[in-house]
């Protein structure tokens, strides 16, 4: 299937979001035009720093107003699109015929312009190793493309928690299936793992679940994540950066999906320890980690943690297809908390007496 134009036009959902908006940004770096689609275009909070990127100005970006859950919201903006890249979160993964209404009217979109050729379909390393029972990572520890959960396991259904690992895996392959039925269009998918990294607008420091994390633990409060994983980590820069090289790619195919992460793990208390370590200037007072699991789960932290160490990460494949070189992880953590500082005004705690530039 044929790749996308230089400085073709690309459209990018969720583009308000912490990963959308890098997206964006790197997309005008690299000469394409760029439609953002964004819930509402009158909302300053979520699009000033949209209207700040270089290529508004002079209109090679342009802001859309989008919502997901309405059919046909995206057919005038895709039309002269060349690629897509679907950033954007549904607004729940629990309801299995919601997440496929959603899918498919995004994909009749996608068929009504005539014109794009790529989509490039953000799902998550959920996809990947979230399973019914925790041991099916001791069977199969290895954690890359071509693995998926256990779908049989009776305990992976949304009751249990497991919805946006069911509705991931879902749009990845509604969306496959669909560029298949076309033969004009292919989906390729990208699996991001937890992203850390600068946010660039105030609001995206509560849009994602790591970069909440570390503004908590600037705060003085955090909590052990669940089962005891690690942090799984990719620059939200890189992720982006992968969106768009997986766009651009000529040795991908439909169908196929790739994990965006650097392969660099770290515990939790790890990176709150972390900051000090990496701005000592800041003053930062370490808080403790609060375990809030039940004692059941707690008896099983030093098996948890064997598990999870046990695990190999891999991203051959995303490195063979893309000229993507990941960041180091604590390269992501300062730039996290500087941006959470000058661009969310965060106010951390900081040690007793310490005085800032002292």
């Amino acid at each position: 299937m044929a790749t996308i134009p230089r400085g073709a036009t690309v459209a990018v959902t969720g583009a308000a979001g912490f990963i959308g908006g890098w997206v964006v940004r790197f997309l005008l770096d690299k000469g394409y035009r760029v439609r953002a689609c964004v819930r509402d275009i009158d909302d300053p909070d979520r699009t000033d720093f949209l209207r700040a990127m270089p290529g508004y100005a002079s209109g090679r970006l342009s802001l859309h107003a989008a919502d997901l859950d309405n059919a046909g919201c995206f057919d005038d903006i895709f039309r002269g699109c060349h690629g897509v890249c679907h950033v954007s979160h549904i607004s729940g993964y629990d309801d299995v015929e919601y997440v496929r209404m959603v899918c498919d009217h995004i994909i009749d979109s996608v068929n009504k312009s005539e014109t794009v050729n790529r989509v490039i379909v953000t799902s998550s390393i959920a996809a990947i190793i979230t399973e019914g029972d925790i041991n099916e990572l001791v069977r199969r520890p290895v954690l890359y493309e071509d693995r998926s959960p256990d779908e049989d396991n009776p305990k992976r259904t949304p009751e249990k928690g497991h919805g946006y690992a069911i509705g991931k895996l879902l749009a990845q392959r509604s969306f496959a299936d669909a560029a298949e039925r076309s033969g004009r269009w292919d989906a390729i998918t990208c699996c991001p793992a937890d992203n850390v990294g600068p946010i660039q607008s105030p609001h995206q420091k509560d849009m994602g679940p790591w970069q909440h994390n570390i503004e908590l633990m600037l705060l003085g409060a955090y909590e052990q994540t669940p089962a005891y994983r690690p942090w799984m980590t990719v620059d939200v820069r890189d992720t982006a950066a992968c969106q768009i090289g997986l766009l651009e790619s000529v040795d991908v195919q439909n169908g196929e999906r790739y994990i965006a992460w650097s392969t660099d793990t770290r515990n939790v208390e790890d990176v709150c320890a972390s900051i000090d370590r990496l701005l000592p200037e800041l003053g930062h007072d370490t808080p403790e980690v609060t375990d809030p699991f039940p004692d059941r789960i707690k008896a099983r932290e030093e098996e948890l943690r064997g598990i999870w160490a046990g695990c190999e990460l891999r991203n051959d494949r995303i490195r063979a297809v893309t000229s993507v070189t990941f960041r180091p992880l604590d390269d992501s953590i300062r730039d996290c908390i500087e941006s959470l500082l000058t661009v969310a005004k965060v106010q951390p705690r900081r040690k007793p007496g310490f005085k800032p530039g002292s």
